[in-house]
This record gives C-alpha cells, structure tokens and sequence, in this order.
C-alpha cells in the first residue's frame, strides 16, 4: 500500500504537513475529505505493507463489531468495509479496512484477506472467521470473536494488576532502602563514629552498608535492572530458559496459582469458541497451544493432543496431566456425557475468571500490610543500629 506525504488546508485555513496510506490517490483523497482537509499537494514517499503493523485490541473490537452488527443487518461485507475506510476514527482501521477490501474485490474471501496479514489477524481468527463463511454463520462467529476479545481484555487489565501493584510496592520500598541508606544513616552514623567508642556488629553492618551504597550505587542500581534483562534475553534464545521461567512462574506463592487460572481460563474460553464453530477437536487444541503463551502449558496441550489423536476420551486426555485441576476434568467429562462440551468449558472459563477477580483483591489487600511490616522492620533495624551506641553512651555517663 503506497504511503503519502500531504500538505493540506484545514477548515480553519492553516496549513497541516503528514503522511497518510492509501489504496490510490482517491483513497487518499477521501481520507483527507473525512479529516475536515483539502490537499495542496501530495506525492508518495515510499510503499509499505499492512504486515508490519499491528492493530490495537481496541480496533479489533470495533473492527468486528461493526462487521457483525452489518452483516446482522443484511449488508454486504465490502459494503461493511468500505463504510469503515470513510469513517473509522482510527487511521490504522481504515488502512485495515482499505486493504480488506482491495483482496475482496480481486477475489479472496473474507478469511484469506485477513490471512493474508498475520501480523494483525491471528491463525484463530482466520480459522474462525473461514468456518463460519462455510458454515453461512458468519455474523454469528464474529459475535462470538468480539465477546472473546473483550472477555480477553478484561483479563489482560486483571494480570496487569496482579503484576504491577507488587512491582510498584517493590521500587517503593527500594527508594526507601536507598535513601535511607545514602542520606539519613551517612549523617547518623558520623555522628556515633565521632563517639569514640566500640561500635556493635549490627552498627557496622549498617555502616558497611551505608558506604556500599554511597560509593558503588553506580553499580547497586543497574544490577537487578540487568539482571531481568539478561534473563530475558537467555529466554529468548533458549527454550530450556523459557521453561524453567515459566515453570517457576506457576509455582510463585500467592501470585503462581492466579496466573496459572488466568492461563487457564483464556485456554477454556478459546478451546469452547472453537469447539462451538465447528473445527475439529484436535485443531482446536491445536491453536488453543499455540495461544497459550506458558511452554509447560504448551508442552502438556501437545501430550493431551496426541492422546485424543490415539482414542483416548477429552477428559481422560486432560487427567493425565498435573497442570489441569479436577475442576477442569469433571467439567470435560460432563461435557462429554451430555454432548455440550462447548458449554462446559465455558463454565470453567467462567469459574477461574470470578475466582482470578477474588484472588487479585485478596492480593492487593495482602500487600499493603506486607510493605507496612516490611517498611517497619526496616527502620527499626536502622535505628537499633543507630540508636545502640547512643543509648550504650549515655548509660556510661549517667554510671
């Protein structure tokens, strides 16, 4: 898709520099047009692809709502489109929707063009959208797209909090450390060092401490900053890292089990929307693996695959595995009994969401009276250190 550099005329008569992508120059005309701008001149700066962008959860939502609510409506998908490319707020959703409609009109369908652009639309998502064209339940599939990705979203705002409220009592409690350390016991422990007496062991380790600080905090502060990143970085490369992180995720104390239900109940809710399209039992896991993020999850999806794929029942698939509660099994086998597998899973996906709400406030609740002891016993280790010798002076004077 060709990128444009513009210089218009807004309706307040100034002048406004920019780039824009577009399918042609009567793309981008309308584009302009739908701005409130009227191009002076306008020339291409380079060729671009879709493929490396990506579209903000948000968009994909409204992205596919607006689908769904027209195709309800008996309006036709390029229709649909072309009502997004003239009057989506969002730039990125209109070059989204330009270029959907650019494959449809050279005859791709609906699920090939988004296909086409895996940096945007997920294998799931084009897998979904392609059963329900065959199926003739199309609107119906993308209803059920956009409930999952605002169910999704709400999750992802419950682990950001799981995550960054202990981060943010953690840095909190290290800028009291370091100023503590730094400013106040520098100028405390002066004043017992001009005392002229033995100093005692846990005054010399504040001391000691102090003076660690004060000279190397060049090299305090970075190291647990790089030590995350060279984490990460080993990671990345290398699988057994990445296992053994996440391993160690799902065994944290109070925070391992609420991640691994958030793993889990995002894992439910896609395997019972793929289910319930229609796509076969063992590709619907197959993309639930590669949605879910955690390799030891990863890993033991892979086993419960190749177990359905030699006979073996869902549930007794599930069992064998130490990852999947009995909550997930029992719910599985129900399913099974009564044909609503579907069903069934999302009770599940249900269940872990209410049960993550509760334990991220029992998390949150926990926190501040850990930072309130924390904090505490801090400073009263500082200030026996500092107020010791104090005290030791002037019980030898008053004797």
């Amino acid at each position: 898709m060709p990128r444009y550099r513009y210089r218009a005329v807004n309706a307040a008569g100034q002048i406004v520099k920019g780039q824009l992508s577009a399918l042609h120059e009567a793309d981008l005309q309308a584009q302009l047009d739908a701005a409130g701008l009227s191009p002076i001149r306008f020339g291409v700066v380079r060729q671009i692809t879709l493929r490396a962008q990506r579209l903000p959860q948000r968009e994909m939502i409204n992205l596919l709502f607006h689908l769904q609510m027209l195709l309800r409506s008996g309006v036709s998908v390029l229709d649909a489109l072309a009502d997004l490319r003239d009057g989506a707020d969002s730039l990125q959703l209109r070059q989204v929707a330009a270029a959907l409609m650019d494959r449809i009109q050279n005859g791709s369908t609906l699920a090939s063009a988004m296909g086409a652009d895996p940096a945007v639309f997920s294998d799931v998502m084009v897998h979904l959208v392609r059963s329900g064209e065959v199926t003739g339940q199309l609107a119906e599939v993308l209803a059920e797209l956009v409930r999952s990705l605002k169910w999704q979203s709400e999750l992802a705002a419950q682990t950001k909090k799981l995550i960054l409220y202990p981060a943010f009592v953690t840095v909190t409690i290290t800028g009291v450390v370091v100023f503590l350390m730094v400013y106040l016991v520098p100028q405390l422990v002066g004043f017992i060092a001009n005392m002229g007496q033995d100093i005692p062991l846990q005054t010399r380790i504040l001391i000691w401490l102090s003076n660690a600080f004060v000279n190397y905090w060049w090299l305090i502060l970075p190291t647990p900053v790089a030590l995350v990143v060279g984490l990460g970085i080993a990671a990345r490369v290398n699988e057994q890292v990445r296992f053994r992180l996440h391993q160690a995720m799902l065994a944290l104390p109070i925070v391992g089990p609420v991640i691994r239900k958030i793993i889990l109940a995002r894992l439910m809710d896609s395997f019972a929307l793929m289910y319930r399209t229609g796509i076969p039992v063992i590709d619907a896991l197959g993309y639930c693996e590669r949605v879910t993020g955690n390799l030891p999850v990863q890993q033991a999806i892979a086993r419960v695959q190749e177990r359905i794929a030699t006979g073996s029942a869902i549930s007794e698939a599930f069992a064998q595995e130490n990852l999947f509660p009995a909550l997930v099994v029992r719910m599985l086998r129900v399913g099974e009994v009564t044909g609503a597998l579907d069903e069934a899973l999302a009770n599940v996906s249900y269940f872990f969401t209410r049960d993550i709400e509760e334990a991220i406030g029992r998390v949150q609740a926990l926190i501040e009276p850990v930072l309130t002891v924390t904090l505490g016993l801090i400073l009263g280790w500082i200030m026996l250190a500092v107020l010791g010798p104090i005290y030791d002076t002037i019980s030898k004077i008053k004797a």
